[in-house]
C-alpha cells in the first residue's frame, strides 16, 4: 500500500544519512534469515538516533523487515510470550 502525505515536505540530508545507515543496518541483520533482540535494539537505536521517527524509517522497517517476517521470509526471537 503506497502512502501519500499531501504536506510532506523532502527530507532534510541529515535525515536521508540517518536512512541509509538503518538500510544498511537492516540488510545486515536480516541476512541470516533472523533478526535478533540485540539487532532489533541496534535498529531502534537507529531509528531514534536523530529525536524523531520519520515515515521512511517506519516504510523501510516495514518493506524488510515486517513483510518479510509474515511471509515467513524472516525469523524473530525478541518477542517475549511469557
Amino acid at each position: 500500500m503506497k502512502i501519500v502525505r499531501a504536506n510532506s515536505n523532502p527530507i532534510s540530508e541529515k535525515d536521508q544519512k540517518i536512512l541509509e545507515k538503518l538500510k544498511g543496518l537492516i540488510e545486515r541483520s536480516v541476512a541470516d534469515g533472523r533478526v535478533s533482540k540485540d539487532e532489533m535494539e541496534s535498529i531502534k537505536t537507529c531509528i531514534n538516533s536523530n529525536g524523531k521517527i520519520i515515515p521512511q524509517e517506519i516504510e523501510l522497517c516495514q518493506k524488510l523487515i515486517w513483510d518479510k517476517i509474515q511471509t515467513g521470509e524472516l525469523t524473530y526471537d525478541w518477542a517475549d510470550f511469557s
